[in-house]
Formats: C-alpha cells, structure tokens, sequence
C-alpha cells in the first residue's frame, strides 16, 4: 500500500470543525463524501502517517480519509 496525497474541498464551522465534501483521486476523478462516521487522532497503520482520520462513507463504501499537518492523504494500492 502507498499514501495518495488528494485534493480535498472542506467547509470549516463556526466552531472552526474542517468537514470534507469530496476529493479528487490521482487520475482526477471526483468522489462526494456521503457521510463522515468518525473524527479522531489517528495513524495509517498501512501507510504511515498520522493525523486527524475521517471514517467516511464514499460510494458505500468505508474509507478512511486523513489529514496530516496540511495535507490529505489516503490510503492507495
């Protein structure tokens, strides 16, 4: 497995929670985020990294969705 660094489009809250909408994968295709399970400091036991990890739902299916620093990542075959 490898870390795929992806282009994310959030909403930030009033309370200044970072909620992602959708990512771009590495060949440009545009996946919507259909709900956020969890929120929680966490590290990519595959991949490395930590950060805070999104559990989402995307096309339903569960993935996990980091952001480490400044930059999102996921985990990629």
């Amino acid at each position: 497995m490898r870390k795929v660094y992806v282009d994310v489009n959030a909403h930030f809250d009033t309370e200044g929670n970072i909620i992602p909408q959708n990512f771009k994968w590495e060949d440009d295709r545009i996946f919507e985020i259909d709900r956020i399970i969890d929120i929680r400091p966490a590290a990519s036991l595959k991949v490395g990294g930590v950060g805070l990890r999104y559990t989402c739902m995307v096309c339903g299916k569960q993935t996990y969705l980091f952001l480490e620093d400044n930059r999102w990542f996921m985990e990629g075959k």
